[in-house]
């Protein structure tokens, strides 16, 4: 097993994908935030908004600006053209609000990392935007459901 954005001499580099084929590419991730009860409560009972304005609402956009910038923010990524982006934000439990985002492309290489960094940065603004009412705001786990297309899948993409 070895790293993929190093050289032959151990030097940083970005991959060359220009020998693979453009193919079908899918990812989903999902980050999650926990929130005091108290907070969670007082939100749903607000319809999700803060002082800031509509929490799920800005955080979709963010998220999505997010997605079509991750080149610009992970060194080694290549930049891509996004096809689809859809979030889903949503409750899963009293306390707890789970972000996925999905992300399509056809190119030779994967959406894993804006998959990613739409969904931390969507949770980055559900904390920005509730900040007000507590600090006492938990993101995580974020991580990857699940990959599609490219040498292998990966778990589930929807």
């Amino acid at each position: 097993m070895s790293l993929t954005h190093l050289d032959a001499a151990g030097r940083p580099a970005m991959v060359d994908v220009s020998g693979k084929q453009a193919t079908a590419r899918a990812a989903l991730a999902q980050a999650r935030l926990r929130f005091p009860a108290d907070v969670a409560e007082a939100l749903r009972g607000q319809g999700m908004r803060s002082a800031k304005g509509p929490v799920v609402d800005t955080a979709i956009v963010a998220g999505t600006l997010a997605v079509k910038r991750t080149h610009e923010l992970i060194p080694f990524c290549h930049p891509l053209p996004i096809d689809g982006c859809r979030f889903t934000i949503d409750w899963a439990d009293a306390r707890t609000l789970c972000i996925d985002c999905q992300v399509r492309t056809t190119h030779r290489t994967g959406v894993e990392m804006e998959a990613l960094t739409g969904v931390s940065v969507a949770a980055l603004t559900v904390y920005d935007m509730c900040k007000a009412l507590t600090h006492a705001i938990a993101i995580g786990p974020v991580k990857l459901l699940g990959k599609r297309g490219g040498k292998r899948d990966v778990g589930e993409v929807g």
